[in-house]
């Protein structure tokens, strides 16, 4: 499947292909109903965390440094929906594997972006959670919105920057021999792999993403916690502790929803061989059901949210019963 590789263009060493070929999922029939599930998933994610930003945007009870927090989380998870889903659907479901040189790496950036933001953010609500509950006389003092707002700002110029270099290290790497992405989207991975160059930059870009981006986020969030377990275990009744931790419920669900695929999908490829599909189906899952759960789970674990929808219907119900009445 190295179709369309006479289309290569060359610039004095470096070869770049006119096309990428994703393989996607190979060999399975009925495969088009999994990327149909994945629509449905898309779906779910944009209305879920539209109504979330809407309802953090409108009402000034939620304009705090934790629901800012909320909001760049549910703004990162409808910009990775958008930036991986759509392209799929176009791809697998219309035969269109084939993609551009330059739309593959815009691709990769924006998908990467916002994947990595969801990350990030999760290690901030992590880091509020800690100021809360371990030092609950000076939290409204350090975490303000003005504080909150900054470091989002600081995170979002960090990591275009850093996703910036990533892409463009690609841009240095010749392929001369296949054009074939073993993957469902332009995947870094895979893509600098099918270099016939010096991949060493892009190869060690990959480990540094992982250490920044899955490991030290993972090693922050579990030392937040264990100071907020040390913490909470100084309490002298249980109700108190019970309360403190409910506050953390939904930040808890999110972050083992986040990493825990990851971490297995690692782990696996580690000590077995991975098959192409299964790595296709793990590595999806664990990049597009997050962004589905996340708005769902802070509805259902937000008492300030569910309040504010469940007086919003009410006043929409309203009207409809007093002219049912009439």
């Amino acid at each position: 499947m190295i179709a369309r590789n006479a289309n290569f263009s060359q610039n004095i060493s470096i070869v770049h292909p006119e096309y990428f070929f994703i393989t996607g999922l190979s060999d399975i029939p009925h495969s088009s109903f999994y990327y149909i599930f994945l629509f449905f998933t898309y779906f779910i994610a944009v209305i879920a965390n539209s109504v979330v930003l809407f309802i953090i945007a409108l009402d000034q009870s939620l304009h705090s440094p934790k629901y800012i927090g909320v909001f760049n989380l549910a703004l990162a998870d409808i910009g990775e929906a958008n930036a991986l889903i759509p392209n799929m659907m176009k791809t697998f479901l219309f035969d269109s594997q084939y993609i551009s040189y330059n739309s593959c790496l815009a691709n990769m950036y924006f998908v990467f972006l916002f994947n990595t933001m969801q990350c990030f953010t999760l290690v901030v609500l992590a880091y509020d959670r800690f100021m809360a509950i371990c030092l609950p006389l000076r939290y409204h003092a350090i975490v303000t919105n003005t504080s909150m707002s900054s470091i989002f700002l600081a995170i979002w110029t960090l990591n275009a920057f850093l996703m910036a270099l990533t892409v463009s290290l690609l841009t240095r790497l010749s392929f001369c021999k296949s054009n074939v992405i073993q993957s469902y989207f332009c995947d870094h991975g895979p893509i600098y792999k099918l270099a016939c160059n010096d991949n060493s930059m892009s190869s060690h870009m990959a480990k540094l993403s992982t250490a920044l981006y899955l490991v030290t986020p993972l090693i922050i969030i579990v030392l937040s916690y264990l100071g907020i377990f040390l913490t909470l275990s100084r309490i002298t009744t249980w109700e108190g502790r019970l309360k403190a931790l409910k506050t953390c419920v939904s930040h808890l669900l999110l972050v083992g929803m986040f990493f825990l695929p990851i971490i297995c999908t690692y782990i696996a490829a580690l000590m077995l061989s991975l098959s192409p599909n299964a790595r296709v189906i793990s590595t999806s899952l664990a990049y597009v059901v997050p962004p589905m759960l996340n708005p769902i789970i802070y509805v259902l674990n937000t008492a300030e949210i569910k309040d504010l929808i469940r007086k919003f219907l009410k006043n929409k119900s309203a009207p409809i019963r007093e002219s049912i009445s009439k």
